[in-house]
């Protein structure tokens, strides 16, 4: 594990600056661009060491996130997926080119192929599909637009976090989870992990809905989600909480503390994605470990295999989970 010294040294910045831009201190005023820093730092050293850069030119990819580059530092597990699909491609010796989300997308055409990551409404898939017919998703399944994708598996972890929960002798379990958006409005389906999580603990006859809270995946969200989970179920509140991203968990973790609700004594955390951040939060956070980088990887090489073949056959690669548990679960 990099330590904040370790992340600190690598950003150029202060240990006390890294303490509290990686625990989404509201109150301190630091730069998008140095907020960037740190958060790449904490990922890329968290990741496998082996890189070796190819210094042959073998072309151009476009990367094309759905984020724009402020809301990118607000949920690292898309920026983690985007640093993943960089450091495979530079190790196969291709040129790099990022779009955020107000970029504009013109120049794609010439690009040899494009790695989409995120969410996106079919107008805006038709729109990518014109500009460049190499494509490969990350965290969308597309293989009913006949395009290729890699997606993480949602509901065996879920079964496992609500089983770890259960073991440990915790029965009364709710989630805070979130509703997203595409970039031109598009409202998307029920977050996966909801509805697996609702549909296993009906099947155990334990679903409570008044502990399943809704926001929009910001540690702003996971503050507020948990305020109102303290002020409308003050005498029923639940013992564990499955929280649907690390960035909420953040949030959640701040408005417990300042409730002198006490993790995990009072109320158990885990949370999803595992992201850096996990390990620099008090109490450090269990979380479900999603292997962006190797989901990175292996939509930059289901790419490269495109570019090769003379027949493209759409795909879905699944990557596994795994749980982690650190302190903020019993």
């Amino acid at each position: 594990m990099a330590t904040i010294k370790d992340i600190a040294q690598l950003a150029k910045v202060s240990n006390a600056t890294v303490s509290r831009v990686l625990n989404y201190d509201q109150s301190l005023s630091v730069s998008d661009e140095t907020r960037q820093r740190i958060f790449e730092a904490a990922e890329s050293l968290s990741y496998t060491k082996n890189t070796k850069k190819n210094n042959n030119h073998r072309g151009r990819i476009a990367i094309v996130e759905w984020y724009t580059a402020t809301e990118e530092l607000e949920d690292l597990y898309y920026l983690s997926i985007r640093l993943g699909v960089e450091k495979k491609l530079q190790e196969l010796g291709f040129e790099v080119t990022r779009f955020f989300q107000n970029d504009p997308f013109d120049t794609l055409y010439d690009a040899a192929g494009v790695i989409v990551i995120g969410k996106y409404s079919l107008g805006q898939i038709t729109r990518l599909k014109k500009l460049n017919r190499n494509l490969v998703f990350v965290d969308m399944n597309t293989l009913d637009y006949e395009i290729s994708c890699v997606m993480t598996d949602f509901k065996t972890p879920v079964k496992a976090v609500v089983d770890h929960f259960m073991a440990s002798g915790l029965t009364k379990i709710g989630m805070l989870t979130g509703q997203e958006s595409t970039s031109d409005n598009v409202k998307l389906d029920t977050d996966p992990r909801s509805t697996h999580f609702k549909h296993y603990l009906k099947k155990q006859n334990n679903f409570h809905p008044e502990w399943l809270l809704t926001g929009d995946f910001t540690p702003e969200s996971g503050y507020q989600l948990i305020t109102q989970l303290l002020h409308e179920q003050a005498e029923n509140l639940p013992e564990a909480l499955f929280i649907a991203n690390d960035a909420m968990a953040v949030g959640a973790l701040r408005a417990l503390h300042e409730a002198a609700i006490k993790v995990p004594e009072q109320l158990s955390l885990i949370s999803f994605n595992d992201t850096s951040i996990c390990q620099y939060t008090f109490p450090t956070l269990s979380s479900v470990k999603v292997y962006t980088e190797q989901m990175g990887q292996s939509a930059a090489e289901l790419l490269i295999k495109q570019l090769d073949a003379e027949q493209v056959i759409p795909q879905v690669i699944t990557i596994g989970t795994s749980l982690t548990l650190r302190n903020s679960s019993k």
